[in-house]
């Protein structure tokens, strides 16, 4: 069965930074998703800060989560910093909840 950039994203929005309780989806760290005829997934993902003490964790569990997707091929996880990760990123349910947070 064909993957899909959906279902690469489904599976990601279950990984969490771990500093963040937010997962790395939500928080925009995913920057590209391919996902080939055989299944082989590519991703380019950042950290919100360079040089994140939980990188190597966070891209392990990325990694982790897409590799137990059942049919996948070959999967690669890039850590990118360009372009660099600004709040923006983060998604509209995210900041919606943390505005709503913050009048409370």
């Amino acid at each position: 069965m064909p993957l899909t950039k959906e279902d690469v994203l489904k599976e990601l929005s279950e990984v969490y930074d771990p500093e963040i309780p937010i997962s790395i989806v939500d928080l925009g760290l995913i920057y590209k998703v391919d996902v080939d005829k055989e299944n082989n997934v590519d991703v380019d993902m950042t950290m919100t800060v360079r040089g994140c003490p939980m990188h190597q964790v966070i891209t392990h569990q990325a990694k982790q989560k897409i590799e137990e997707m059942p049919g996948v091929g070959n999967v690669t996880v890039n850590l990118v910093w360009d372009p660099p990760w600004t709040p923006e990123r983060i998604s509209k349910k995210i900041r919606d909840k943390m505005g709503k947070e913050d009048q409370d």
